[in-house]
């Protein structure tokens, strides 16, 4: 790709500052308005002797360059020496300023200032889900908005979650710690750091390093939604993390057959269909800031993520399902793209729907999104190998169920291993451009102009 020559991004730079909602044209406005009171109540005060002088010595001077050249070429010459002083002067104040702030140089401060307001006035979105689904999900779209609520279930009891959980009495921190690290600045690195597990060490040996430090948070400060929310200013969080309830919630399910299963963990290896499912204790209560969040939400998303232990888990607290169903704002659904052994074996797109519907008891979403095209032929063998198949869009099912489709290509395949998942900025983008072609509840104030500028992309 061709380089933009150094003069033009100079000039780009520049526009960028006198951009409407940088907010700094107010405050040099305002510098000057001070600089210039000041002056003037310097001459009050002097019984205005300094002002007359002043202007004497102007106008002599003014004269004096008249005299040898004329003012059709003067006054152009000062009023552009003056543009290029009070340009250089604040260029030279940036510069400072962004030698201290990013020394590496690695960006411009305009652009990181362009990109923070540009965020800020983003879409208020809540992300409903848990697993590797939802941060995956978080990852695509903080490239949009930093009005991001990741509603997260407390539900897993296995791992190294389920051991502190176990052990420390807290509630589990995994699910929570791969959002957080999904929605830092340096991603990179802390998802590194957090998802670090010990490999020796008596009691350490298994815990991931995210997980740990969560479970000290939360005794610091006395509960998980105060960890979290400490933790997200030390490392810099987009957005929020919230968990659904702050209640010691443990998964049951009923199969087909009869049996009830305890635990999260347990579910999908018990081998058989699930009928039924629900939590003790029943009918837990909803954080309130969740709550709040679902309330104000300008955008809702659910999934993706597996069915029975991350999706449906915070849908079994009833002022969520509440919240969710009495908000105006448009509400999506991110079905899996392939089924999962345990949990929604030969389950289609409709299948997934009417899981959803059951335990909500009415409609709780819009719109659907599909991934568009299969897998490759080694992914397709290699997800049967372990009994799992893409999920069928049997379109007609979900247009019963009151449903839009969104079918797009939202899948990213690792050729190595045939893995396939969500990719998170194709994710990110599918979505934003199916809400900003959806009618706007009253909310939306801030972000119309965003949105136009994000289908153009």
């Amino acid at each position: 790709m061709e380089k933009k020559p150094r003069h033009r991004k100079k000039v780009n730079h520049l526009f960028k500052w006198l951009s409407p909602g940088i907010f700094v044209k107010r405050w040099l406005l305002t510098s000057i308005i001070g600089a210039f009171m000041i002056a003037l109540g310097l001459a009050i005060w002097s019984n205005l002797t300094p002002v007359f002088r002043i202007f004497e010595f102007i106008f002599n001077t003014l004269d004096q360059i008249t005299n040898y050249i004329p003012s059709h070429i003067s006054g152009p010459l000062v009023l552009f020496l003056g543009l290029f002083l009070l340009l250089w002067g604040q260029t030279r104040t940036l510069g400072s300023i962004t030698e201290v702030l990013k020394p590496d140089k690695d960006e411009e401060l305009i652009d990181v200032l362009w990109h923070y307001r540009r965020l800020n006035k983003g879409t208020k979105i809540v992300a409903i889900g848990g697993g590797t689904g939802l941060s995956t999900l978080l990852r695509g779209l903080k490239e949009y908005s930093a009005n991001i609520t990741a509603i997260v279930t407390v539900a897993d009891d296995g791992g190294s979650s389920g051991r502190l959980r176990r052990e420390m009495g807290i509630l589990p921190p995994g699910d929570i710690r791969n959002c957080m690290a999904a929605l830092a600045d340096e991603e990179k690195l802390l998802t590194e750091l957090f998802q670090y597990r010990f490999t020796a060490g008596e009691g350490l040996n298994g815990h991931s390093f995210g997980n740990l430090f969560l479970t000290a948070m939360t005794n610091i400060t006395g509960d998980l939604e105060g960890a979290i929310a400490k933790s997200s200013k030390v490392l810099a969080i987009q957005g929020k993390v919230l968990p659904a309830t702050l209640e010691d919630v443990t998964l049951w399910a009923r199969l087909e057959d009869g049996r009830v299963i305890y635990g999260e963990s347990n579910i999908p290896d018990a081998g058989g269909k699930i009928v039924e499912l629900g939590c003790n204790p029943t009918n837990p209560p909803a954080t309130p800031a969740v709550v709040k969040a679902i309330q104000q939400a300008e955008y809702i998303i659910l999934g993706p993520g597996s069915l029975y232990t991350s999706i449906i888990p915070n849908l079994l607290v009833p002022e969520i399902r509440e919240a969710i169903l009495n908000s105006s704002a448009p509400k999506i659904y991110v079905c899996n793209i392939m089924t999962q052994k345990g949990e929604t074996d030969g389950y289609t797109v409709s299948d997934h729907i009417k899981a959803i519907d059951k335990v909500c008891g009415k409609k709780i979403f819009d719109a659907v999104l599909v991934q568009g095209r299969q897998p490759s032929p080694e992914a397709l063998r290699k997800y049967a190998e372990k009994h799992c198949h893409p999920v069928y869009l049997d379109r007609e099912e979900v247009e019963k169920l009151g449903r839009r489709i969104v079918k797009a290509n939202v899948m990213s395949e690792n050729r190595d291993s045939a893995y396939v998942r969500h990719d998170p900025q194709l994710l990110g983008k599918v979505l934003f451009r199916w809400y900003s072609n959806m009618p706007k509840s009253k909310f939306v104030k801030n972000s119309k102009q965003f949105l136009m500028d994000i289908s153009r992309r």
